[in-house]
Protein backbone atom coordinates (compact mmCIF):
# COMPACT_ATOMS: atom_id res chain seq x y z
CA UNK A 1 0.00 0.00 0.00
CA UNK A 2 2.64 2.91 1.13
CA UNK A 3 4.56 1.63 -2.34
CA UNK A 4 1.33 2.27 -4.33
CA UNK A 5 0.59 5.57 -2.54
CA UNK A 6 4.42 6.48 -3.13
CA UNK A 7 4.18 5.76 -6.97
CA UNK A 8 0.79 7.67 -6.80
CA UNK A 9 3.16 10.76 -5.65
CA UNK A 10 5.80 9.72 -7.69
CA UNK A 11 3.25 10.15 -11.08
CA UNK A 12 1.78 13.57 -9.83
CA UNK A 13 4.74 15.42 -9.49
CA UNK A 14 6.39 14.17 -12.80
CA UNK A 15 3.02 15.05 -14.54
CA UNK A 16 2.94 18.66 -13.09
CA UNK A 17 6.93 19.48 -13.87
CA UNK A 18 5.65 17.88 -17.25
CA UNK A 19 3.11 20.60 -17.62
CA UNK A 20 5.08 23.42 -16.34
CA UNK A 21 7.84 22.89 -18.80
CA UNK A 22 5.61 23.02 -21.40
CA UNK A 23 3.53 26.23 -20.30
CA UNK A 24 6.19 28.29 -21.27
CA UNK A 25 5.32 31.49 -23.42
CA UNK A 26 8.88 31.18 -25.58
CA UNK A 27 8.90 28.57 -27.92
CA UNK A 28 12.65 28.79 -29.78
CA UNK A 29 13.63 26.10 -32.64
CA UNK A 30 17.31 25.00 -32.70
CA UNK A 31 19.58 27.73 -33.03
CA UNK A 32 21.74 28.19 -36.43
CA UNK A 33 24.66 30.26 -36.91
CA UNK A 34 23.43 33.07 -34.27
CA UNK A 35 19.97 32.47 -36.02
CA UNK A 36 16.77 31.33 -34.70
CA UNK A 37 13.08 31.56 -34.79
CA UNK A 38 10.85 32.21 -31.95
CA UNK A 39 7.15 32.46 -31.17
CA UNK A 40 6.76 35.00 -28.12
CA UNK A 41 3.41 36.32 -26.52
CA UNK A 42 2.49 40.09 -27.34
CA UNK A 43 -0.22 42.26 -26.49
CA UNK A 44 -1.79 44.59 -29.89
CA UNK A 45 -1.05 47.90 -28.85
CA UNK A 46 -2.40 49.89 -32.15
CA UNK A 47 -4.15 49.15 -35.28
CA UNK A 48 -3.78 51.15 -38.21
CA UNK A 49 -4.80 50.95 -41.73
CA UNK A 50 -2.35 51.00 -44.41
CA UNK A 51 -2.72 51.94 -48.29
CA UNK A 52 -4.67 48.61 -49.95
CA UNK A 53 -2.30 46.81 -52.97
CA UNK A 54 -3.79 45.42 -55.93
CA UNK A 55 -0.68 42.88 -57.45
CA UNK A 56 -1.20 41.46 -61.01
CA UNK A 57 -2.82 38.39 -59.42
CA UNK A 58 -5.93 41.45 -59.31
CA UNK A 59 -6.39 40.10 -55.87
CA UNK A 60 -7.16 43.44 -53.42
CA UNK A 61 -4.97 42.92 -50.42
CA UNK A 62 -5.63 45.53 -47.46
CA UNK A 63 -2.57 46.08 -45.12
CA UNK A 64 -2.67 46.95 -41.77
CA UNK A 65 0.48 48.21 -38.99
CA UNK A 66 0.12 46.44 -35.71
CA UNK A 67 2.15 47.74 -33.25
CA UNK A 68 2.61 44.60 -30.58
CA UNK A 69 4.71 45.07 -27.20
CA UNK A 70 6.43 41.70 -26.41
CA UNK A 71 5.03 40.37 -22.85
CA UNK A 72 7.38 37.55 -22.27
CA UNK A 73 10.92 35.80 -23.53
CA UNK A 74 14.27 38.56 -23.55
CA UNK A 75 12.34 40.65 -25.77
CA UNK A 76 10.09 41.18 -23.21
CA UNK A 77 8.97 45.06 -22.61
CA UNK A 78 9.88 45.37 -26.92
CA UNK A 79 7.39 47.62 -28.75
CA UNK A 80 7.49 46.21 -32.44
CA UNK A 81 5.47 48.03 -35.26
CA UNK A 82 4.68 44.52 -37.49
CA UNK A 83 3.00 44.82 -41.05
CA UNK A 84 -0.30 42.46 -41.99
CA UNK A 85 -2.36 41.09 -44.78
CA UNK A 86 -5.80 40.86 -45.42
CA UNK A 87 -6.88 38.70 -48.48
CA UNK A 88 -10.41 38.37 -47.78
CA UNK A 89 -10.37 34.96 -46.94
CA UNK A 90 -11.96 33.53 -43.63
CA UNK A 91 -9.20 31.05 -43.50
CA UNK A 92 -6.27 33.18 -43.59
CA UNK A 93 -7.74 36.43 -42.31
CA UNK A 94 -6.93 37.64 -38.66
CA UNK A 95 -8.75 40.79 -37.62
CA UNK A 96 -6.81 42.15 -34.86
CA UNK A 97 -7.96 45.07 -32.42
CA UNK A 98 -5.96 46.89 -29.36
CA UNK A 99 -5.76 45.16 -26.22
CA UNK A 100 -5.74 41.45 -27.97
CA UNK A 101 -3.02 38.25 -26.88
CA UNK A 102 -1.35 37.36 -30.02
CA UNK A 103 1.56 35.17 -31.13
CA UNK A 104 4.59 36.87 -32.80
CA UNK A 105 6.81 34.40 -35.32
CA UNK A 106 9.87 36.20 -35.02
CA UNK A 107 13.58 35.76 -36.53
CA UNK A 108 16.67 36.07 -33.90
CA UNK A 109 19.29 36.91 -35.84
CA UNK A 110 23.01 37.92 -33.73
CA UNK A 111 20.40 38.25 -30.42
CA UNK A 112 18.04 41.21 -32.44
CA UNK A 113 14.84 40.53 -34.12
CA UNK A 114 15.57 40.95 -37.62
CA UNK A 115 11.99 39.80 -38.76
CA UNK A 116 8.15 39.53 -37.20
CA UNK A 117 4.69 38.31 -37.96
CA UNK A 118 2.00 37.96 -35.70
CA UNK A 119 0.95 34.82 -36.85
CA UNK A 120 -2.75 33.97 -34.67
CA UNK A 121 -4.67 34.65 -32.02
CA UNK A 122 -2.84 34.09 -28.18
CA UNK A 123 -5.19 31.22 -26.65
CA UNK A 124 -3.46 29.01 -24.76
CA UNK A 125 -4.38 30.84 -21.34
CA UNK A 126 -8.71 30.33 -22.00
CA UNK A 127 -7.48 26.82 -22.95
CA UNK A 128 -5.77 26.55 -19.69
CA UNK A 129 -8.63 28.02 -17.57
CA UNK A 130 -10.74 25.94 -19.05
CA UNK A 131 -8.49 23.05 -18.34
CA UNK A 132 -8.41 24.25 -14.57
CA UNK A 133 -12.33 24.60 -14.52
CA UNK A 134 -12.65 20.60 -15.99
CA UNK A 135 -10.30 19.66 -13.27
CA UNK A 136 -11.20 21.22 -10.09
CA UNK A 137 -14.95 20.01 -10.90
CA UNK A 138 -13.78 16.26 -10.95
CA UNK A 139 -11.97 17.67 -7.25
CA UNK A 140 -15.47 18.90 -5.85
CA UNK A 141 -17.93 16.53 -7.51
CA UNK A 142 -15.73 13.15 -7.12
CA UNK A 143 -13.28 14.09 -4.06
CA UNK A 144 -10.40 11.77 -3.67
CA UNK A 145 -12.17 9.66 -7.16
CA UNK A 146 -11.75 12.58 -8.46
CA UNK A 147 -8.07 13.59 -7.31
CA UNK A 148 -7.57 9.79 -8.73
CA UNK A 149 -8.78 10.52 -12.17
CA UNK A 150 -6.78 13.23 -12.74
CA UNK A 151 -3.27 11.34 -11.82
CA UNK A 152 -4.88 9.24 -14.06
CA UNK A 153 -5.33 11.85 -17.33
CA UNK A 154 -1.70 13.31 -16.36
CA UNK A 155 -0.62 9.63 -16.60
CA UNK A 156 -2.06 9.10 -20.59
CA UNK A 157 -0.89 12.73 -21.16
CA UNK A 158 2.57 11.52 -20.65
CA UNK A 159 2.00 8.17 -22.03
CA UNK A 160 1.47 9.42 -25.09
CA UNK A 161 3.82 13.05 -25.10
CA UNK A 162 6.19 11.39 -23.86
CA UNK A 163 6.10 7.93 -24.88
CA UNK A 164 4.16 7.03 -27.73
CA UNK A 165 4.74 10.11 -29.93
CA UNK A 166 8.26 10.07 -29.45
CA UNK A 167 9.10 6.21 -30.59
CA UNK A 168 6.27 6.63 -33.54
CA UNK A 169 8.88 9.65 -34.36
CA UNK A 170 11.93 7.26 -34.15
CA UNK A 171 10.06 5.21 -36.38
CA UNK A 172 9.00 2.36 -34.50
CA UNK A 173 6.17 0.32 -36.02
CA UNK A 174 3.21 2.29 -34.96
CA UNK A 175 0.72 -0.89 -33.78
CA UNK A 176 3.39 -2.20 -31.18
CA UNK A 177 4.28 0.56 -30.01
CA UNK A 178 0.23 1.89 -29.84
CA UNK A 179 -0.98 -1.37 -28.14
CA UNK A 180 1.79 -1.48 -25.43
CA UNK A 181 1.43 2.09 -24.25
CA UNK A 182 -2.06 1.45 -24.36
CA UNK A 183 -1.77 -2.01 -21.98
CA UNK A 184 0.29 -0.13 -18.97
CA UNK A 185 -2.67 3.25 -19.65
CA UNK A 186 -5.45 0.29 -19.17
CA UNK A 187 -3.28 -0.87 -15.87
CA UNK A 188 -2.31 2.19 -14.31
CA UNK A 189 -5.65 3.68 -14.61
CA UNK A 190 -7.44 0.76 -13.66
CA UNK A 191 -4.78 0.29 -10.25
CA UNK A 192 -5.10 4.01 -9.42
CA UNK A 193 -8.88 4.08 -10.02
CA UNK A 194 -10.15 0.65 -8.82
CA UNK A 195 -6.99 -0.65 -6.72
CA UNK A 196 -5.43 -3.49 -6.98
CA UNK A 197 -7.84 -6.25 -6.66
CA UNK A 198 -9.93 -9.07 -8.75
CA UNK A 199 -12.15 -6.19 -10.21
CA UNK A 200 -9.25 -4.60 -11.67
CA UNK A 201 -7.60 -8.17 -12.88
CA UNK A 202 -11.05 -8.41 -14.37
CA UNK A 203 -11.41 -5.30 -16.32
CA UNK A 204 -7.87 -4.94 -17.01
CA UNK A 205 -7.84 -8.19 -18.80
CA UNK A 206 -11.42 -7.14 -20.43
CA UNK A 207 -10.75 -3.97 -21.84
CA UNK A 208 -7.49 -4.89 -22.80
CA UNK A 209 -9.09 -8.02 -24.95
CA UNK A 210 -10.85 -5.07 -26.41
CA UNK A 211 -8.90 -2.90 -27.59
CA UNK A 212 -6.65 -5.72 -29.37
CA UNK A 213 -9.60 -6.63 -30.99
CA UNK A 214 -10.38 -3.11 -32.27
CA UNK A 215 -6.81 -2.89 -33.15
CA UNK A 216 -6.68 -6.20 -35.65
CA UNK A 217 -10.29 -5.83 -37.42
CA UNK A 218 -9.08 -2.25 -38.13
CA UNK A 219 -5.85 -4.03 -39.51
CA UNK A 220 -7.48 -6.81 -41.37
CA UNK A 221 -10.82 -4.91 -43.18
CA UNK A 222 -7.94 -1.90 -44.12
CA UNK A 223 -5.88 -4.35 -45.46
CA UNK A 224 -8.83 -5.94 -47.64
CA UNK A 225 -10.31 -2.97 -48.86
CA UNK A 226 -6.45 -1.56 -49.35
CA UNK A 227 -6.81 1.67 -47.34
CA UNK A 228 -3.97 4.57 -47.99
CA UNK A 229 -3.84 5.40 -44.55
CA UNK A 230 -3.98 9.33 -45.56
CA UNK A 231 -7.74 9.27 -45.64
CA UNK A 232 -7.61 13.22 -47.35
CA UNK A 233 -5.71 14.07 -44.21
CA UNK A 234 -3.21 16.93 -44.51
CA UNK A 235 -1.29 15.96 -41.59
CA UNK A 236 -0.76 12.25 -42.55
CA UNK A 237 0.53 13.79 -45.97
CA UNK A 238 2.89 16.42 -44.39
CA UNK A 239 4.88 13.02 -42.50
CA UNK A 240 6.03 12.73 -45.46
CA UNK A 241 8.29 15.60 -45.77
CA UNK A 242 9.08 16.19 -42.04
CA UNK A 243 13.01 17.02 -41.53
CA UNK A 244 14.00 13.67 -39.66
CA UNK A 245 13.45 11.70 -43.01
CA UNK A 246 11.46 8.79 -41.48
CA UNK A 247 9.98 6.59 -43.69
CA UNK A 248 6.85 6.24 -41.36
CA UNK A 249 4.38 3.42 -41.81
CA UNK A 250 1.57 5.79 -42.86
CA UNK A 251 -1.31 2.74 -42.38
CA UNK A 252 0.25 1.49 -39.31
CA UNK A 253 -0.83 4.98 -37.75
CA UNK A 254 -3.96 4.80 -38.67
CA UNK A 255 -4.55 1.74 -37.19
CA UNK A 256 -2.62 3.01 -34.07
CA UNK A 257 -4.71 5.97 -33.80
CA UNK A 258 -8.24 3.50 -34.27
CA UNK A 259 -6.44 1.51 -30.96
CA UNK A 260 -6.19 5.18 -29.02
CA UNK A 261 -9.73 6.62 -30.40
CA UNK A 262 -11.54 2.98 -29.13
CA UNK A 263 -9.46 3.49 -25.69
CA UNK A 264 -11.22 5.40 -23.45
CA UNK A 265 -14.80 3.93 -24.08
CA UNK A 266 -13.43 0.44 -23.95
CA UNK A 267 -12.19 1.28 -20.52
CA UNK A 268 -15.15 2.96 -19.00
CA UNK A 269 -17.25 -0.34 -20.16
CA UNK A 270 -14.64 -2.91 -18.80
CA UNK A 271 -14.49 -0.66 -15.34
CA UNK A 272 -18.92 0.02 -15.28
CA UNK A 273 -19.05 -4.18 -15.44
CA UNK A 274 -16.13 -5.46 -13.14
CA UNK A 275 -17.53 -2.98 -10.50
CA UNK A 276 -21.07 -3.93 -10.78
CA UNK A 277 -20.26 -7.47 -10.57
CA UNK A 278 -18.40 -6.37 -7.37
CA UNK A 279 -20.97 -4.72 -5.99
CA UNK A 280 -23.93 -7.55 -6.68
CA UNK A 281 -21.37 -10.16 -4.96
CA UNK A 282 -20.58 -7.82 -1.84
CA UNK A 283 -24.51 -7.50 -1.44
CA UNK A 284 -25.08 -11.27 -2.00
CA UNK A 285 -21.78 -13.20 -1.20
CA UNK A 286 -24.26 -16.78 -2.27
CA UNK A 287 -24.58 -15.66 -5.66
CA UNK A 288 -23.94 -18.21 -8.35
CA UNK A 289 -21.31 -17.79 -11.21
CA UNK A 290 -24.16 -17.89 -13.30
CA UNK A 291 -26.57 -15.16 -12.02
CA UNK A 292 -22.70 -12.60 -11.28
CA UNK A 293 -22.11 -13.63 -14.76
CA UNK A 294 -25.85 -12.52 -15.65
CA UNK A 295 -25.42 -9.61 -13.63
CA UNK A 296 -22.55 -8.25 -15.36
CA UNK A 297 -24.04 -9.08 -19.06
CA UNK A 298 -27.01 -6.90 -18.01
CA UNK A 299 -25.35 -4.22 -16.78
CA UNK A 300 -22.92 -4.51 -19.95
CA UNK A 301 -25.82 -4.12 -22.64
CA UNK A 302 -27.31 -0.30 -20.56
CA UNK A 303 -23.80 0.42 -21.21
CA UNK A 304 -23.40 -0.53 -24.52
CA UNK A 305 -25.84 1.44 -26.08
CA UNK A 306 -24.58 4.73 -24.83
CA UNK A 307 -20.96 4.07 -25.51
CA UNK A 308 -21.34 2.84 -29.09
CA UNK A 309 -23.14 6.28 -29.97
CA UNK A 310 -20.67 8.10 -28.35
CA UNK A 311 -17.93 6.15 -30.35
CA UNK A 312 -19.98 6.86 -33.56
CA UNK A 313 -21.43 10.48 -33.06
CA UNK A 314 -17.28 11.58 -31.70
CA UNK A 315 -16.39 10.44 -35.14
CA UNK A 316 -19.58 11.37 -37.14
CA UNK A 317 -19.38 15.11 -35.63
CA UNK A 318 -15.58 15.32 -37.14
CA UNK A 319 -16.92 15.40 -40.36
CA UNK A 320 -20.02 17.24 -40.57
CA UNK A 321 -18.34 20.37 -42.89
CA UNK A 322 -17.39 16.97 -45.00
CA UNK A 323 -20.69 15.44 -45.33
CA UNK A 324 -22.58 19.26 -46.12
CA UNK A 325 -20.23 19.28 -48.75
CA UNK A 326 -20.93 15.96 -50.23
CA UNK A 327 -24.92 16.78 -50.13
CA UNK A 328 -24.39 20.62 -51.73
CA UNK A 329 -22.68 18.96 -54.45
CA UNK A 330 -25.39 15.59 -54.54
CA UNK A 331 -22.28 13.11 -55.00
CA UNK A 332 -23.40 9.66 -55.17
CA UNK A 333 -23.66 7.28 -52.27
CA UNK A 334 -21.76 4.52 -54.14
CA UNK A 335 -19.03 7.17 -54.52
CA UNK A 336 -18.76 8.21 -50.89
CA UNK A 337 -18.95 5.30 -49.40
CA UNK A 338 -15.93 4.00 -51.17
CA UNK A 339 -13.71 7.37 -50.94
CA UNK A 340 -10.52 6.19 -48.97
CA UNK A 341 -11.77 9.15 -46.30
CA UNK A 342 -15.02 8.17 -45.75
CA UNK A 343 -13.91 4.14 -45.54
CA UNK A 344 -11.44 5.22 -42.76
CA UNK A 345 -14.07 6.60 -40.82
CA UNK A 346 -16.50 3.90 -40.91
CA UNK A 347 -13.81 0.89 -39.77
CA UNK A 348 -12.54 3.42 -37.48
CA UNK A 349 -15.93 4.28 -35.90
CA UNK A 350 -16.66 0.15 -36.43
CA UNK A 351 -14.04 -1.64 -34.92
CA UNK A 352 -13.78 0.94 -31.96
CA UNK A 353 -17.47 -0.31 -31.35
CA UNK A 354 -16.76 -3.97 -32.00
CA UNK A 355 -13.86 -3.81 -29.59
CA UNK A 356 -16.19 -2.02 -27.43
CA UNK A 357 -19.50 -4.54 -27.28
CA UNK A 358 -16.98 -7.49 -27.05
CA UNK A 359 -14.87 -5.99 -23.90
CA UNK A 360 -18.43 -6.77 -21.91
CA UNK A 361 -18.64 -10.48 -22.59
CA UNK A 362 -14.82 -11.02 -21.66
CA UNK A 363 -15.17 -8.74 -18.64
CA UNK A 364 -18.23 -10.13 -17.29
CA UNK A 365 -16.43 -14.00 -17.40
CA UNK A 366 -13.38 -13.22 -16.05
CA UNK A 367 -14.98 -11.21 -13.68
CA UNK A 368 -16.93 -14.33 -12.67
CA UNK A 369 -13.99 -16.49 -12.64
CA UNK A 370 -12.38 -14.57 -10.51
CA UNK A 371 -15.27 -13.45 -7.62
CA UNK A 372 -16.42 -16.96 -7.68
CA UNK A 373 -13.28 -19.02 -7.21
CA UNK A 374 -11.18 -19.31 -3.83
CA UNK A 375 -8.96 -16.39 -3.07
CA UNK A 376 -5.64 -16.57 -5.15
CA UNK A 377 -2.04 -15.21 -4.64
CA UNK A 378 -1.55 -11.68 -5.24
CA UNK A 379 -5.40 -10.76 -4.60
CA UNK A 380 -6.96 -8.59 -2.02
CA UNK A 381 -8.61 -10.62 0.64
CA UNK A 382 -10.70 -8.27 1.32
CA UNK A 383 -12.48 -8.51 -1.96
CA UNK A 384 -15.67 -10.56 -2.59
CA UNK A 385 -15.19 -14.33 -2.50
Amino acid sequence: MIMGRLSVVAISVFVVVFLLLGSSGVYAFPAEDNYQEEFMRAKVLDVRQLADEEPATGIIIERTLIQVEILDGQFAGRVLDVDNASVGHPVYDLDFAPGDQVLVWAEVADGEISFAHVSDFARDKYLYGLVAVFLLLLVVVGGLKGVKTIVTLGITGVAIGMVLLPLLLKGYNPIGVTVLVSCIVITLTFIIVGGAGRKTVAAIIGTTGGVVVAGLLALLVGTVTRLTGFGGSEEAIGLLYIPQEINFDIRGLLFAGIIIGALGAVMDVGMCVASAMEEVKRANPLVTAKELLRSGMNVGRDIMGTMANTLILAYTGATIPLMLLFMAYEMPALKIINLDMIATEIIRAMAGSIGLVLAIPLTALVACLLMTSGTRPGFDRNLPR
